[in-house]
């Protein structure tokens, strides 16, 4: 028997194989030697001991030391192509073998040697950098990298053959739907960069080859998880099209080849779980959970207005934008995303979200009892999001009945953490656990519950929006009521949060009295 001051919960841990955001030390060389090459920009044939990586290909001085002529970026090659244009070569020099092109300049690499052609490959000739058949390995090794990483567990077959049979590739932003479109032409993926990994699939680091821009590409094996067919595929990404929001992470575009899915969206840092687990105390304060929970609702609120519901609501899918370490004491320019509310649709998961959660976790007793449900699912989840925040524990134990748990409030809110923290947190906590549908909180009526009608929150909140340069999670009609409350309460209200319409109120105000006195004057004349 345990004694209600202990608390019987599971701790809080990631519930799925989940991301697990790992930094890059060191790319595995995937060929080095030297080579030769001239530019679009100089036409002088130079030679360097040439490295090549999972992100980048250096020109080396020599092949021992450190120091570089140059970097060519993966993400920043357009084409790898055959020999073609040959205006630039000086006269009676020898032909180049392949270019590289980028977006400002050419590198024509390689020198093809009449005489070499017959002369079987040997260390002497390897390491002049000169010969077609050098340069042949070196264009297939480059090439090799360009391809996209085939995960684990995938069917076997050539890497060249498995992606030039692009069936279909869907751009969320228009969408766009074009044909035979190799998703190494538009994106370099990083093999070596593992942003996640789960059931379904691994998520990779990856950049668009024509902006820089970094990106995280989720490539997912088709034949052990069949998707959906193409029209409904369609039919998915027409509705995530609409989905364009601060809040939630934006899905840039889709490939599908006959074997695999490759889903683009835009890379973030970190997520919420990990802010939670290595925060001081295994929790978070109430003032960082509240700065967290609003903006999660906002996001939330946006996705019912589109009568779409998450389903999978948790910590792991609350992605933070932006990269600085935590904890410390700047968070609260963290803006969060939520992700993976429509992946689950595009890619056949609903069996994921029955089969996958061992322990109660963030579902709603409907979902676990196989009733029907609604967005007030999402609304459950959002319950047990405060909870595992505050207190670094799930609520539940998966050994008895949910009903049950919730009526002992001694189990549920244990004096160790629940003592520290407010009566209005556990009274919202309350009001989303509610095993009765119609009974629970909306996005609405949790955001105006007075734990979060805060005026703390509400500077933090501000300061993000002023931060973004957008505003999206509170609304000027509300800047009136928080400027007075600091007044009444003999605060400092931020100079810079001040609203202009608040300004020129004030100066209505002024020229009001201005005339009044002006008019008072005029009538004594």
């Amino acid at each position: 028997f345990l004694s209600p001051s202990t608390s019987n919960n599971i701790p809080l841990m990631r519930v799925v194989q989940s991301v697990k955001h790992t930094k890059r030390r060191s790319s595995t060389v995937m060929k080095e030697g030297w080579m030769v090459h001239y530019t679009s920009k100089d036409t002088l044939r130079k030679r360097h001991y040439w490295r090549l990586d999972s992100k980048c290909i250096t020109l080396f001085q020599n092949d021992t030391g450190s120091k570089y002529y140059k970097e060519i970026p993966l993400s920043e090659i357009l084409s790898l192509e055959p020999a073609k244009t040959f205006t630039l070569l000086p006269q009676g020099a020898n032909p180049h073998c392949f270019e590289i092109s980028t977006a400002n300049i050419v590198y024509y690499v390689g020198e093809n040697i009449d005489n070499l052609s017959s002369v079987p490959l040997n260390n002497s000739v390897i390491s002049s950098g000169v010969g077609i058949d050098v340069a042949r390995m070196w264009e297939m090794a480059i090439q090799h990298a360009l391809m996209p990483v085939i995960p684990k567990g995938a069917s076997t077959g050539s890497g060249a053959s498995l992606h030039r049979d692009i069936s279909i590739s869907i751009s969320v932003s228009n969408c766009q739907v074009q044909e035979n479109v190799d998703i190494s032409t538009v994106y370099q993926i990083f093999p070596d960069e593992v942003l996640g990994s789960g059931q379904f699939g691994i998520v990779y680091g990856g950049k668009h080859r024509k902006t820089g821009r970094d990106v995280a590409i989720k490539i997912i094996d088709k034949l052990r998880f069949p998707t959906k067919q193409e029209s409904q595929l369609r039919n998915e990404v027409a509705i995530l099209q609409n989905l364009h929001h601060p809040g939630v992470v934006n899905l840039e575009c889709m490939f599908e080849t006959p074997e695999r899915v490759f889903v683009v969206m835009e890379k973030l840092h970190g997520d919420m779980l990990e802010m939670i687990l290595s925060s001081e105390k295994g929790r978070l304060p109430e003032r960082i959970t509240k700065f967290l929970i609003t903006q999660i609702l906002v996001a939330l609120r946006h996705l019912h207005f589109k009568n779409i519901v998450h389903c999978d609501l948790k910590p792991e899918n609350v992605l933070l934008a932006s990269a600085d370490p935590f904890p410390q004491a700047t968070f609260f320019i963290k803006q969060v995303k939520l992700c993976d509310f429509g992946f689950a649709r595009i890619i056949g998961e609903k069996s994921f979200r029955r089969s996958v959660v061992g322990t109660p976790a963030y579902l709603a007793p409907e979902v676990l009892r196989n009733k029907g449900y609604n967005r007030s699912l999402d609304m459950w989840s959002v319950g047990v999001i405060i909870y595992v925040s505050l207190s670094g524990t799930f609520p539940f134990n998966e050994d008895e009945d949910i009903h049950d748990q919730i009526q002992n409030a001694a189990f549920m809110y244990p004096p160790n953490p629940w003592k520290e923290i407010s009566l209005e947190a556990i009274d919202l906590i309350n009001n989303l656990l509610q095993v009765k549908m119609r009974k629970r909180y909306s996005v609405d009526k949790t955001l105006s519950h007075p734990w979060l009608q805060d005026y703390q929150t509400w500077l933090d909140l501000r300061e993000l929006e002023c931060k973004m340069g957008e505003r999206y999670i509170t609304h000027e009609s509300d800047d009136s009521r928080w400027e007075q409350y600091s007044e009444e309460h003999g605060l400092q209200y931020p100079a810079h949060l001040i609203s202009p319409s608040a300004n020129h109120n004030e100066n209505t105000k002024l020229e009001e009295t201005e005339m009044k006195a002006l008019s008072e004057r005029v009538s004594i004349l």
